[in-house]
């Protein structure tokens, strides 16, 4: 964890394949599969799983998960830190199903300075279907950018911030868009310095045939429930009084999210990495 420059880094990776909560058509409480989590100190942990089943409510044929921490060997780099969930054939309620999912986060920590840049490089869904139809998905990994200029927090990101609020404002520009997701997107990010919390999509918009509407990156289903798509949440905290500067930013990546009602009702969480770090001093 210490450095040449007499800093020391700590490392916090997660990954989990799926976790949530069903009440009906029975209740059960999903513990995380394949969890994976990184001690402080780096290294490297995977967690694999040959198959799951729950009736014939939910299941998936394997999955795994890894986490990594390490300094970087290419000079002048910093810390990096990997977090991978990976699903093979997936099927919900054979409403959702697909071939293959991977969540993906990277990030490398500075040897000076804190907030670390963010890749999503190998995040994808492969034939994801919705009652049979293919989704065709605008994915876009770039989302986040390239690392803000002079260690500042992502929320001061011009580039970003504009992708962000673009997103918002599509969402927002639905007709009969559902109330709670009025709700949820109604607050576009307009106070730059003072964001702590954002929450974006790496999908811009998911089209296709299947059942439903399409509101970007969050389709509604009838007499099943939502599918949230990809979702990003970056968290910033712990920011330097005189500076501003985040000194812990935490990346957050779920694939799918379902919040079902009618034919079952509860939530799941599929594929999940999350990704952080601090370094001092």
């Amino acid at each position: 964890m210490a450095d040449e420059s007499n800093r020391e880094h700590w490392y916090h990776a997660e990954a989990t394949v799926l976790e949530g909560h069903l009440r009906l058509p029975l209740e059960a409480v999903i513990k995380p599969q394949a969890f994976a989590k990184l001690r402080e100190r780096g290294g490297y942990l995977s967690q694999h799983d040959q198959g799951y089943r729950l009736e014939g409510i939910l299941s998936y044929r394997s999955a795994y998960t890894q986490v990594a921490g390490n300094r970087d060997l290419k000079p002048d780099h910093g810390w990096t830190t990997l977090a991978t969930s990976v699903v093979e054939k997936l099927n919900v309620l054979d409403v959702v199903t697909a071939d293959r999912i991977v969540s993906q986060v990277s990030i490398e920590h500075p040897l000076s300075g804190y907030v670390p840049a963010i890749t999503f490089l190998g995040t994808r869904f492969e034939n994801l279907r919705i009652a049979g139809h293919p989704v065709r998905l605008d994915l876009d990994l770039n989302i986040a950018g390239g690392k803000p200029q002079n260690d500042m927090h992502y929320s001061s990101d011009r580039d970003f911030m504009h992708r962000v609020t673009t997103q918002h404002e599509r969402m927002r520009s639905y007709p009969d868009l559902p109330v709670d997701l009025l709700k949820r997107y109604n607050q576009l990010p307009t106070k730059e310095d003072n964001l702590e919390s954002i929450e974006c999509s790496l999908v811009n918009q998911a089209d296709g045939s299947f059942p439903g509407r399409s509101f970007g990156h969050v389709i509604d289903v009838p007499h099943f429930g939502k599918i949230y798509l990809a979702t990003l949440d970056i968290d910033q905290e712990d920011f330097h009084l005189d500076t501003g500067i985040p000194k812990q930013t935490l990346i957050s990546l779920t694939m799918i999210r379902l919040e079902m009602g009618c034919l079952a009702d509860g939530t799941l969480r599929i594929c999940q990495s999350i990704v952080n770090g601090r370094t001092r001093p």
